[in-house]
């Protein structure tokens, strides 16, 4: 069961981010600028190593990645991604909350900062207070 009931919220709450579904993959995807910082699945038996548990997978710098995976034992390499730059982590397990929250932020900031300074721009202007004339 997923004890990050405050995630999905979390994630949306990022500037500019959307969330959709992808069918072919069974993911919900969480995006920037067209780029994925975020997404949850839940592997099928096929997978036998996840265990039909649920995950959460987030964009890592590399050595970074490492250490959370040698100090935490539910994150892992990113399941179906770069697995030096993506993160999976088992959200019915015991990864400190804010541990994940900064895991969250730190995904969108490096996907968001990888963006074009046009499209960042026009992402946060879009939740800017409008101008007063």
């Amino acid at each position: 069961m997923n004890q990050y009931e405050w995630l999905d919220e979390y994630l949306l709450s990022k500037t500019g981010a959307v969330k959709d579904y992808k069918l072919e993959w069974d993911w919900w995807r969480y995006q920037v600028g067209g780029k994925l910082f975020a997404a949850t699945c839940q592997p099928g038996e096929q997978y036998k190593l996840y265990d039909c548990r649920e995950l959460l997978s987030l964009k890592c710098e590399p050595m970074l990645a490492e250490l959370l995976r040698a100090e935490y034992k539910d994150i892992i390499p990113g399941f179906y991604m770069d697995k030096r730059c993506w993160n999976s982590v088992f959200l019915d397990g015991a990864v400190p909350e804010d541990v994940l929250r900064d895991l969250c932020d730190r995904s969108y900031a490096l996907v968001f900062g990888k963006l074009t300074k046009k499209l960042q721009r026009e992402i946060s202007g879009a939740c800017a207070p409008p101008a007063d004339e």
